[in-house]
């Protein structure tokens, strides 16, 4: 969390400009300044990247204001190539 960037400095998290809330199977982040979206992606890909799960997890928009994680769909990757076999 202190490398997050706001208003162009990292670590400038206060409870009063952005709040990260956790729940057991969910993260909010909640700004009131203007935060990007595409910025959080990045911020949300590198952590993973970081911890070695970029192989498992991907970033989607399930919406216009949010994203979630979800697993790569291995089995039909195996499946394709056991039809070209």
């Amino acid at each position: 969390m202190e490398r997050i960037k706001v208003n162009g400095k990292a670590g400038n998290l206060s409870g009063v400009v952005v709040t990260i809330e956790q729940s057991k199977s969910k993260i909010t982040v909640t700004s009131e300044v203007p935060f990007s979206k595409r910025y959080l992606k990045y911020l949300t890909k590198k952590y993973l990247k970081k911890n070695n799960l970029r192989d498992w997890l991907r970033v989607v928009a399930n919406s216009k204001e949010s994203y979630e994680l979800r697993y790569f769909q291995i089995n039909q990757d195996e499946e394709e190539q056991e039809d070209e076999d």
